[in-house]
């Protein structure tokens, strides 16, 4: 592990790198699209954001290694790791819709010491550090304090795309029926990070991601995790890097809403 004074120092230097790439969101159109799969396109700018973040952490952590979506590994061969998502939500970066996020988090061994996550358009900027809360613009943030799912706003991941997606779109799709019939609202964002951002502020009561790829959820997850969220996987036990789903809750609304979760997922036979 590392001391609570690298660690704000290197929360600093995390910040600062996830700053400018929102701007070179902001500033630079999307640019030439790459296919990956099904319905799944990477632009200009998702790698254009990685290749400078890589090099200003390279620069500022040279011990450091690095892992990103779109080109993968890069320098450093110690315990500690940086994990950035370029862009989280590139379909809604093509289409102009403001809902996407840089995320960046430190890693050692398994375990997420400091995150980022930033929203371009939006000009917000969530960061926390392991042990010593949540905060956006330099204000602590807080889960809500809902407590029955009547009034709960809770956000789903978006539907799958590519292979098994009709096999994992039957548990989203009962995850609404259900959720349709209990919650206040049901709402589909598209962007992990901010689900899991939102949540931890509060704008959220609960959001539900049936995945865990390291780039998408382990910022969000420490961030909801220091507001106060209990952040669960599909059998409601607490959150690993093992872990299929990804579910933050404000602490006294996750009894009802796993129950609602447990029994979607189990008339899909979702695994």
């Amino acid at each position: 592990m590392i001391s609570k004074q690298d660690g704000r120092s290197l929360l600093a230097i995390a910040s600062e790198a996830v700053a400018r790439a929102s701007e070179l969101i902001r500033t630079h159109p999307p640019g030439t699209l790459t296919v990956k799969g099904d319905r799944d396109l990477a632009s200009e700018v998702d790698f254009a954001v990685e290749r400078f973040v890589r090099e200003f952490l390279s620069a500022k952590t040279p011990d450091i290694g690095f892992l990103g979506e779109e080109e993968g590994g890069g320098h450093g061969n110690s315990a500690l790791l940086w994990v950035l998502d370029p862009v989280d939500g590139t379909i809604n970066l093509l289409h102009g819709l403001p809902l996407c996020a840089v995320s960046l988090s430190l890693v050692c061994n398994g375990t997420v010491l400091a995150a980022v996550i930033d929203l371009p358009f939006l000009k917000t900027q969530y960061v926390a550090l392991r042990g010593h809360g949540s905060f956006a613009a330099e204000k602590r943030i807080q889960v809500s304090t809902t407590t029955v799912l009547a009034e709960a706003l809770v956000s789903i991941d978006q539907y799958a795309f590519g292979k098994d997606a009709d096999d994992k779109n039957r548990a989203r799709l009962l995850l609404t029926e259900h959720l349709a019939h209990r919650a206040q609202r049901v709402r589909v964002l598209g962007a992990s990070a901010i689900d899991l951002a939102w949540t931890a502020e509060g704008r959220l009561d609960a959001c539900i991601l049936l995945g865990n790829e390291l780039w998408d959820t382990s910022a969000g997850v420490l961030i909801a995790q220091e507001a106060g969220a209990r952040v669960l996987d599909q059998n409601g036990a607490d959150h690993s890097r093992d872990s299929s789903a990804t579910i933050a809750v404000t602490p006294a609304l996750a009894t009802e809403l796993m129950t609602v979760v447990r029994q979607a997922l189990n008339e899909s036979g979702y695994r």
